[in-house]
């Protein structure tokens, strides 16, 4: 019987338990719990701005949106967003996903630290950030319930220095590949996390590019 957790339905069908599984066994606790949290945020939110959303889909974008964290899914060189996207795209592939629905999940995952731009997009792309949003930064908060808010946690708890956690496991997952920073929120967390980061300067690179004016 799939769960229910604050009045949503936690998908259930083959692929959302393969994927449970396989995050599960990928991703720490304070992932796997973060990334089942994003997945109810989302959904919450999508309920309550009446979207029409697919569950299994934004389910999926939710657990893999940071398996580019992990050290078995990420690559030297590419942003970690863009690991966890080529990974889902992978994964429901071999499940034999539609292309327009993996092109969703893809680009709800590789979007899900740009903001600004998924809110604007299918129900998918919009609620993985939206669930991401809330549980990392607190947006919207107060459009969520106590009742709400409590009952997802008691399923998949925040520990009581999540904030910091969750911090240094973005830096973990790019601290070896800085470059990847570049013009988006990681390069604040780099700055925070390691002495020796340097950030790039989008103007510098222009002021310094090979054209002559």
């Amino acid at each position: 019987m799939s769960e229910i957790i604050a009045g949503i339905r936690v998908p259930d069908s083959a692929i959302a338990r393969a994927a449970t599984q396989l995050v599960r066994d990928t991703e720490d606790d304070l992932l796997y719990n973060h990334s089942r949290r994003v997945f109810l945020w989302g959904a919450l939110t999508g309920e309550r701005r009446g979207l029409k959303y697919d569950p299994e889909l934004l389910y999926l974008g939710a657990m893999f949106h940071d398996m580019g964290l992990t050290e078995k899914y990420s690559s030297p060189d590419l942003r970690f967003e863009v690991d966890g996207a080529n990974t889902a795209r992978k994964f429901m592939k071999s499940y034999g996903v539609p292309e327009r629905d993996i092109e969703d999940v893809w680009t709800a995952i590789a979007l899900h630290t740009t903001p600004g731009i998924p809110e604007h997009m299918r129900p998918t792309i919009a609620l993985v950030t939206a669930g991401v949003e809330m549980d990392v930064l607190g947006i919207a908060y107060h459009h969520f319930t106590h009742e709400q808010r409590d009952h997802v946690c008691v399923h998949h708890p925040r520990e009581p220095n999540f904030k910091e956690n969750i911090i240094d496991h973005f830096a973990n997952g790019t601290i070896k590949k800085a470059l990847t920073t570049f013009g988006n929120v990681k390069a604040d967390v780099l700055a925070l996390k390691d002495m020796n980061y340097v950030r790039q300067n989008f103007c510098s690179i222009i002021l310094g590019s090979a054209w002559p004016n």
